[in-house]
């Protein structure tokens, strides 16, 4: 969902993270989302409270924490929020609770999508990386539901295994398509890092992401 782009109100951060870059004015007309990956060369990070989920099955409380930590510093716990979302020892069931609860709780416009194609169009790509900056832009932070296979993982990740979890995206830099992910897993101690864009898109499907 397209948001209008606002300034955010930095909150702490827990030491790890902290703003890098200058996020360049829009100043054109709107473009497609093809057209939104070329103009865009800038780079921004969002500035969030970032903490390791509580249980291991509190990742989806503790992105949507830190997804909401981008806008206010008034923040449940993980306890409270995996009540809201439903969250079980199975964990978060689908992205449209995360979505719901940042809408309920920001009283902000997020939604959801999913994509279902393994491996994802182009379009779907491009919907992607267009809807990381422009909540970027406004101060949003986006919540990613991945699926991780031996092979296609992001750093730390235990290798014999397929992780089902969600994560924080934070910030991106178009200069080189990367994006920056807070991981409340943190496996082998990787909590904040960058991560390609385009393997970004290929551990989303077959989930989806809340924007």
């Amino acid at each position: 969902m397209r948001r209008l782009l606002v300034p955010t109100v930095a909150v702490a951060i827990a030491g790890v993270l902290g703003l890098s870059g200058a996020a360049m004015a829009e100043t054109a007309a709107p473009a497609g989302p093809a057209q939104s990956a070329q103009v865009k060369a800038a780079a921004k990070e969002l500035a969030v409270d970032y903490q390791v989920q509580e249980t291991g099955y509190w990742c989806g409380p503790a992105a949507t924490r830190i997804a909401m930590s981008a806008r206010t510093g008034d923040l449940p716990s993980q306890a409270d929020l995996a009540a809201q979302l439903g969250t079980t020892e199975n964990g978060t069931d689908h992205i449209s609770q995360i979505s719901s609860a940042l809408a309920a709780n920001l009283g902000a416009p997020y939604d959801f999508r999913e994509m279902p194609n393994d491996p994802p169009s182009q379009a779907q790509k491009d919907q992607l990386w267009t809807d990381i900056v422009t909540d970027i832009d406004g101060g949003f932070a986006i919540v990613a539901n991945i699926v991780a296979p031996p092979g296609n993982q992001p750093p730390g990740y235990p290798s014999d295994q397929t992780i089902y979890h969600y994560f924080t995206v934070i910030g991106y830099d178009s200069s080189n398509m990367t994006v920056k992910i807070a991981d409340s897993a943190s496996f082998s101690g990787n909590q904040i890092y960058w991560l390609s864009f385009d393997q970004l898109s290929t551990l989303i499907p077959p989930k989806g992401y809340a924007y």
